[in-house]
């Protein structure tokens, strides 16, 4: 009573100072809220959210879309830029193999060639017999250091450029693929380039041809007339719809399909304009071959080369490897079909890029024209000091977990390595071939001709089960001798109980790359001590580490000293919780301690051990550094587990994407792993 007294006397004390209006009042007050812009229904009409989500939503693509566009178009330049650089390079290096690549047959090649390059290049010949200057229309190389003439020691790297070049040719002739750049480019101080290709006569690299060419045209810039125009259009149709309409949802639906009439426009308009300046660019091409083929034939009339064999210019089109790119004719003609199929290559995947794009796009207009947008900003105000504290933590998750995790899926996706990183994700995006490769490789093991059993190691089906196998035997052992550990530590009037838990707890709070690098010494098959005291007893020392179970139990003895303690402390932390009386009444009852043990401890300790088993279970299964240490995945990569096969396909094997999709799997592992033994277990659900 007498807390309600105080409250009542308010009350009334309130209603005398402050009198509640009357029921007309009230609401003529909250109709002329309504009227004014407070709140509506959810189906009222609110235009200027539709229009602003609009506005926004196609606002960030078309710019987006716009840049992809100016990106696209300056790998279209830069790409014309180089085959044309190539053509010129190729089509010298021909003639100057022709002449014996020296002598005074290269320097009249390169005197008449000269005028077919464009203004501002520059080439040079390097024999390598004698480490030669063989001819050069360079600025430096004139007057008293005109060709011919040995190489000074500043030239060096130009004569260590050349032997790199002979290097990659024969690495890939002995190999029979193409792994070595067999074209160097190199960027020079003007904003040029300088191009260096081998030469050989007579299937042997004798010499190097360079062409430095001047500064990259400007590439061409996407107007802003298209942008504006399919921001417009869509923009006008969706607010002359605002006075025909009067339901919210029928004017988003509207507007997405503006959203959509605008991205489709500009769409179109960015591959019409791709396609004209890829074909562009191959007609640009393949004149300039045609012309360079007509001089060449001249050179080689007039200066008596080698007829045989007979030229083929659209070979002069090719890649940093020499391989023709085939988008010409051997003659120079524009082959229509490979053009054909670029073009649509390039269509392809714009149209992703559009998709991805619209998708974003209509989640944001969705999220805006909804309400999503004022609902959260009101959500933020209301709250504004408690995001202000969690803000520098939300943005470190951000940049420090969110974002590699996303890149790394997407990373998945594509066919990233060593020698394509310079290239843009759609260029390498292969969808799900690498989860394909990974899961639907199912060539476990084969019957060798002598009757055995040969096992591939690096297939992901027996990764994961020894995976599995490492992972349940260490986590069994930790548990096994953490609980025992545990329940003797608890023993009541136990002596010098202190001394035992420091030096329990040590394998633990060592770092565990020092353990593991000791414990690898330990099993070594000469010095070390495991094979010592084998020895001791008449035995004979064994090689750990030469066949796949042997190697594995180095690894189960080395994480099993590393994973006890915390078992360990978890199960004693666990046992001084539980109430004395359960057990007196358990021993009144005349239970065994076998009885209490199961009916008793096992049941009391579950809430802490069933987390901490999880929790061991995954650090188990991503144990990287002591299998990384110890064995090294020896022998034959049978003792890896899926982690450290992970690593090495990204860092040894320098297959980035197909290691960012095996991380992946296994995240979806772990995942899965963790549901589901939570939903069993509810050891984590409070009581």
């Amino acid at each position: 009573m007498s807390n309600t007294a105080p409250q009542r006397a308010g009350d009334k004390r309130g209603s005398a100072s402050h009198p509640l209006p009357e029921r007309g009042t009230t609401e003529s007050l909250h109709n002329a809220g309504s009227s004014s812009g407070g709140s509506r229904g959810p189906g009222e009409l609110r235009p200027v959210r539709v229009l602003v989500g609009l506005f926004l939503a196609l606002g960030v693509s078309l710019v987006l879309a716009q840049g992809l566009l100016a990106r696209t178009l300056e790998t279209i330049s830069t790409e014309r830029a180089d085959r044309q650089a190539l053509v010129s390079l190729r089509a010298l290096e021909d003639l100057v193999q022709r002449a014996g690549g020296s002598g005074d047959s290269v320097r009249a090649v390169v005197s008449t060639w000269k005028e077919q390059l464009p203004p501002g290049s520059a080439v040079r010949v390097i024999a390598f017999s004698g480490i030669q200057l063989e001819a050069s229309t360079f600025p430096e190389d004139q007057g008293d250091r005109a060709a011919p003439r040995r190489l000074s020691r500043e030239e060096k790297p130009i004569y260590d450029r050349g032997q790199r070049l002979r290097a990659a040719v024969e690495t890939n002739r002995e190999e029979g693929s193409a792994r070595k750049l067999e074209v160097e480019t190199e960027a020079l101080p003007n904003g040029g380039r300088l191009l260096s290709a081998p030469v050989e006569v007579d299937g042997s690299v004798v010499g190097l041809v360079e062409l430095a060419i001047g500064p990259l045209a400007a590439p061409l810039k996407p107007g802003l007339g298209p942008l504006l125009l399919w921001l417009l259009v869509p923009l006008a149709v969706c607010a002359g719809a605002c006075f025909v309409l009067r339901r919210q949802l029928l004017l988003v639906a509207v507007s997405v399909l503006a959203l959509g009439v605008g991205l489709g426009g500009y769409a179109s308009y960015s591959l019409g304009l791709l396609s004209a300046e890829v074909r562009g660019t191959q007609e640009l091409v393949a004149g300039q071959l045609r012309t360079m083929s007509q001089r060449a034939q001249a050179v080689m009339a007039e200066r008596q080369l080698a007829v045989e064999p007979a030229l083929q210019p659209g070979n002069w089109d090719a890649d940093h490897f020499r391989r023709p790119l085939g988008l010409v004719t051997p003659e120079g003609a524009v082959n229509e079909a490979a053009v054909s199929a670029r073009v649509e290559e390039l269509r392809s995947g714009a149209n992703r890029a559009f998709g991805g794009l619209g998708v974003v796009a209509v989640a944001l207009l969705l999220f805006i024209g909804m309400g999503g947008l004022a609902r959260t900003i009101e959500t933020v105000v209301e709250n504004r000091t408690a995001y202000l504290y969690i803000a520098p933590a939300m943005v470190g998750m951000v940049v420090l977990v969110f974002f590699p995790f996303f890149y790394g899926i997407t990373l998945s996706f594509t066919d990233s390595n060593l020698y394509n990183t310079g290239q843009s994700l759609s260029d390498i995006w292969v969808g799900l071939r690498n989860y394909a490769e990974i899961l639907g490789d199912f060539n476990i093991a084969r019957r060798a001709q002598d009757g055995s059993i040969v096992f591939n190691y690096l297939n992901f089906y027996y990764t994961l089960f020894f995976t599995v196998v490492w992972t349940v035997t260490n986590v069994t052992i930790g548990v096994t001798v953490g609980l025992i550990l545990a329940l003797i530590l608890n023993v009541q009037g136990l002596a010098l109980r202190p001394v035992y838990r420091v030096l329990l707890i040590l394998p633990w709070a060592m770092p565990n790359y020092i353990t593991a690098l000791i414990w690898k010494g330990m099993f070594h098959q000469q010095f070390g001590v495991v094979n010592h005291v084998i020895r001791m007893f008449g035995g004979q020392g064994l090689a750990w580490y030469d066949t796949p179970v042997t190697s594995f139990l180095t690894v189960l003895a080395t994480n099993g000293w590393l994973s006890f303690p915390f078992m360990m402390v978890v199960s004693l932390g666990a046992l001084t919780s539980i109430p004395v009386e359960l057990y007196e009444a358990a021993r009144v009852d005349g239970a065994s301690r076998w009885q209490q043990f199961i009916s008793i401890t096992l049941p009391s300790l579950k809430p802490a051990l069933v987390p901490a088993i999880i929790l061991s279970v995954v650090w188990t299964f991503n144990q990287f550094n002591v299998i990384f240490l110890v064995t090294e995945g020896e022998p034959s990569n049978s003792t890896e587990i899926l982690i450290t096969q992970a690593y090495k396909y990204a860092f040894q094997r320098y297959r980035y994407g197909y290691a960012a999709a095996y991380s992946t799997v296994i995240f979806g592992i772990l995942l899965l792993y963790s549901v589901v033994q939570n939903r069993v277990s509810r050891a984590t659900e409070a009581a």
